[in-house]
């Protein structure tokens, strides 16, 4: 692993220190603007490039360290450059590795910020908050931290940073800490119908354990709209601790316990509907910070599927379907094969069969149908096949049935059995 390198907008450095490192990232000041003309014509964005240093990131026993070299800051300071300097250690970065290791993975690390302003703390504060968002192209987990701004003691020879008019230290970087983190271990995550699921969202502070009022939101956005899950309150200088829980989903839960004690916000849905399906936004507020996290929950139904004949006896063309039934979602492939007695391999059934229209049931699942007409000029003994492919199903699933020989007609030497057997007892007994 290169101690320095650039790939797709992001470096990132590493130095080993009593087995943490220093982590450097490339990320962008976001900021809303006004657009052409300043109204009317909507809002535009501004992206400034800044450098984000988190010192103290742990390092596992495993790594190696001989090629790491330290983050070295500008031997001039520059007040035109934004240096964000901030400890990964307390709270701790969930999945930090994930950064250390993106270099040799060949993964794009995203790296956005932007000015964050609690309402709560508008002209009564001299911190500065920032608000940081991280992901790992390829990983599930991703975080979303609170940076605060540290005290810096002026003098003569402290600069101040031209475009935030922050005051910078003495190596020419903005000190913060994390004071706040919301954290989710998966982006997106499929589920059967009727079933269960567990979303991941988590958080941490500076303060352990908890000394402030805890609030988590779910909220389920879908095809443009959006409604409430779950609302969780928590009042901590209570005496009694008090806790407000209110499911307006039926069949979800929240462990009020883990959320106080482990910073465990995740959700639990049950019963599992189509309806369910959708963008499920986590909001997690200690005091007065708010941060958040996105999970995408796809639901899937693998299909049933089945053959409209048990047998297959060809004294003429013959009709066989193939029914593919409560799947989900849409998208579904039916395919025709067959395998004759001198084939060494399956073949397209020759003519495709011709499908029905998809049919979608109460619960939200869809069937679908396939019909061929097998002529009797195919050889007894053939094998033909119904493949589905569908997302919800591993590998495609396959449903056969063998052409049957007729079956020798016997009618007529039953009827001249019984003549001669009639005959033979009408001359014995004369």
């Amino acid at each position: 692993m290169t101690a320095e390198f650039i790939l797709l907008g992001f470096f990132m450095t590493s130095v080993c220190a009593g087995g943490v490192t220093d982590l450097v990232l490339s990320c962008g000041l976001v900021e809303e603007g006004a657009g052409h003309g300043g109204m009317g014509n909507g809002a535009m964005f501004a992206r400034t490039p800044v450098t984000l240093v988190l010192r103290d990131v742990p390092v596992g026993p495993d790594e190696s360290l001989e090629l790491l070299t330290p983050f070295v800051a500008p031997s001039i300071p520059d007040p035109d450059l934004i240096i964000f300097e901030a400890p990964a250690s307390s709270p701790e970065i969930p999945n930090a590795e994930a950064l250390l290791h993106a270099d040799c993975n060949d993964q794009e690390v995203t790296c956005e910020m932007s000015l964050y302003s609690p309402r709560e703390l508008q002209g009564s504060s001299d911190s500065v908050y920032f608000m940081v968002s991280l992901n790992v192209e390829g990983v599930e987990s991703s975080a979303s931290l609170i940076l605060e701004t540290l005290a810096v003691e002026k003098d003569q020879a402290t600069l101040v940073q031209n475009k935030l008019g922050l005051p910078l230290s003495s190596s020419g970087t903005l000190l913060t800490k994390v004071i706040f983190l919301v954290f989710s271990h998966v982006k997106s995550v499929s589920a059967p119908l009727r079933g269960g699921i567990l979303l991941s969202c988590g958080f941490k502070q500076q303060d352990t354990p908890l000394a402030q009022d805890v609030s988590v939101e779910w909220r389920l956005q879908h095809r443009g709209k959006g409604q409430k899950v779950l609302v969780m309150k928590t009042q901590l200088d209570d005496v009694q601790g008090n806790t407000e829980t209110h499911a307006l989903r039926r069949d979800s839960s929240i462990d009020v316990t883990q959320v106080v004690s482990e910073g465990n916000a995740s959700l639990t849905l049950n019963k599992l509907k189509v309806s369910d399906e959708g963008t499920y936004i986590c909001t997690v507020g200690v005091g007065h910070f708010r941060s958040q996290q996105i999970i995408q929950l796809n639901m899937q139904q693998p299909p049933i599927v089945s053959l409209s004949k048990e047998k297959l006896v060809l004294k003429s063309p013959q009709t066989l379907s193939c029914h593919c039934s409560k799947y989900y979602p849409l998208d579904s492939q039916m395919e025709w094969f067959s395998l004759s007695p001198s084939d060494t391999e399956p073949q397209p059934f020759e003519g495709q069969g011709a499908l029905s229209s998809h049919r979608q049931h109460g619960d939200g699942t869809y069937s679908l149908s396939s019909h061929i007409t097998v002529p009797p000029t195919i050889s007894p003994g053939t094998k033909i096949t119904c493949r589905v492919t569908h997302r919800a199903l591993d590998s495609p699933l396959h449903v056969n049935i063998m052409v049957e020989r007729p079956e020798t007609e016997s009618y007529w030497w039953i009827l001249g059995f019984l003549v001669i057997t009639i005959l033979f007892f009408y001359q014995v007994m004369r």
